[in-house]
């Protein structure tokens, strides 16, 4: 079963960078697209980025292009979110989450599309 597990979630100062880690239980190889999420109080659910099964594409939500970047390591059943210049807008609970398959040419940033998810990890940019 796969099950996946953020961490990295700090409170920051604007301006500031974290690094988002999120692993998963089983080596996800090339059977799994990869994707962040975000969810601010009284917000619904935004894509913040994908990756597709080999890596080979990416996609990031406008809010935080320029920004984030993110990545995959298969050897070490990782997936990271690099956040740089962070707001105080880019607060929230910031989530994990897996699409099961093979897609090696495209990633999808819409929630519904996703069939695992992890626990989620706050952050917060505060001064």
């Amino acid at each position: 079963q796969l099950r996946l597990v953020e961490s990295g979630g700090d409170l920051v100062q604007p301006g500031g960078s974290l690094r988002l880690s999120c692993t998963a239980s089983i080596n996800p190889r090339d059977y799994y697209v990869f994707g962040w999420f975000r969810q601010a109080p009284g917000k619904e659910r935004e894509g913040v980025s994908c990756v597709t099964a080999r890596g080979g594409y990416t996609q990031y939500g406008d809010s935080v292009k320029g920004r984030f970047t993110i990545a995959r390591d298969d050897s070490k059943s990782a997936v990271y979110l690099q956040m740089n210049r962070l707001q105080p807008e880019d607060t929230a609970v910031y989530s994990c989450a897996a699409l099961a398959g093979s897609s090696w040419l495209t990633c999808p940033l819409d929630r519904n599309e996703y069939d695992t998810w992890g626990q989620g990890t706050q952050v917060t940019v505060s001064s």
